[in-house]
């Protein structure tokens, strides 16, 4: 005898294995892990709160899912400046939780708890997300739907509510925009030996070798989420920001520097007495860094300093 429940576990599975595709383009669009998982949360809220015969008309759950999770994400992406106008100091997308060390540019390892966390490719890097915050909403949800993720202009357009001709001009304004800020690619073993020689010299507080390996035009950009220590402004020039590295190391003697997979990329991260409170993402022009991103911010942290769930 078939059960109510035998016939619903098909369902609750197919509409489950979503997850991950949702989270994915949740954190894209939003720059924010916490709020990733928000929205999904909200997005299964929505799907079962429909009746199951309204369920069973829909053809495509996976579609209808992405569908409902993009156009939250285009809501909460329009109110997200009004938020940042509120923010104490600079922001920055949060970084995705990693605790792999990298060798020679490759990443090491598996993430923790990998089912729920982002594929790390080029399109989570923290120079990439950066340019996407930037964007208008639309923008954003218009490129990354057709270009990172593949759906057609007219499946984007049923998505934002604007025609398909409209999704496209979207899709074209943030490719140039992208295009504008990316610099002549760097091997990655290159990028990796750059940011762990930034850290030899950062721990030995050798100014005149951190000011060579940044551009003389780089800037620094950190977010203390309203910490009183954090500087609230971008530090810019390359000798300023070696400047302020080593300031930090003489004032924080005890902190330890790490090498970690920072979306994707070769980056750093500080702990003090065990805990991790600093996270470093670099963006690498030739033989140059020319980005620095620091995040102190304790609540974008949060997934850094939890233990993963086993």
């Amino acid at each position: 005898m078939t059960t109510q429940s035998d016939q619903s576990e098909p369902d609750l599975n197919a509409i489950m294995s979503e997850r991950r595709q949702l989270i994915n383009l949740a954190y894209r669009l939003l720059g924010s892990l916490a709020d990733a998982e928000d929205v999904v949360q909200e997005t299964y809220a929505r799907w079962y709160a429909m009746s199951r015969e309204q369920r069973d008309a829909i053809e495509s759950p996976g579609a209808w899912l992405t569908t409902v999770a993009s156009r939250v994400c285009l809501d909460l992406l329009g109110s997200a400046r009004a938020r940042r106008e509120r923010y104490v100091g600079e922001w920055i997308p949060e970084p995705l939780p990693d605790r792999t060390e990298w060798i020679s540019g490759r990443p090491g390892g598996t993430a923790a708890d990998p089912a729920d966390r982002i594929t790390l490719d080029e399109s989570v890097n923290m120079a990439f997300l950066v340019v996407l915050d930037a964007m208008t909403p639309a923008e954003r949800v218009a490129f990354v739907l057709h270009d990172v993720f593949r759906y057609s202009f007219a499946e984007v357009a049923e998505i934002v509510g604007r025609t398909p001709g409209a999704c496209r001009q979207l899709a074209s304004s943030a490719r140039r925009r992208i295009r504008a800020a990316q610099a002549p690619a760097t091997p990655a073993a290159r990028r990796a030996d750059i940011v762990r020689a930034f850290k030899q010299a950062w721990e030995a507080k050798d100014i005149d070798a951190l000011v060579g390996l940044l551009d003389p035009d780089a800037t620094g950009i950190a977010d203390g989420g309203g910490l009183a220590s954090a500087v609230l402004h971008p530090i810019e020039g390359g000798e300023q920001i070696a400047r302020y590295a080593i300031d930090i190391v003489a004032r924080v003697p005890e902190l330890t520097i790490l090498e970690r997979t920072v979306n994707g990329e070769p980056g750093l991260v500080a702990q003090r007495d065990g805990v991790i409170v600093v996270v470093m993402a670099f963006d690498v022009a030739g033989d140059r860094i020319r980005h620095l991103w620091a995040v102190r911010n304790p609540e974008k942290l949060r997934p850094w300093t939890v233990e993963p769930r086993r």
